[in-house]
């Protein structure tokens, strides 16, 4: 995982990721801490309205809708995580 992305949101058991409460305030305390990438659902793109401008400013927003988009951001290399567990399980049945 990177050390320099934070997110929030519920992922479905089919990988979906769904919408959260209290968006503004978990962005807040990211960026106290000096996170300057946030991964949040994409529904949730209307809450980013009531962040100060400051805050829009020093963050990068990544609107995600599946946990394919998740992974991709999140981890160091940007490769699949879920795929090649599933593909090594596979080959080793």
């Amino acid at each position: 995982m990177r050390s320099d992305v934070a997110m929030t949101g519920e992922i479905t058991l089919t990988g979906r990721v769904l919408p959260i409460g209290g968006l503004k305030e978990k962005i807040l305390g990211a960026c106290r801490a000096g996170i300057q990438r946030i991964i949040m659902p994409a529904d949730n793109e209307g809450d980013l309205d009531e962040l100060p401008d400051h805050v829009r400013e020093m963050a990068k927003f990544h609107l995600v809708e599946t946990l394919d988009d998740v992974m991709a951001l999140a981890l160091e290399n940007g490769g699949p995580l879920v795929a090649g567990a599933r593909g090594a399980k596979a080959a080793g049945a």
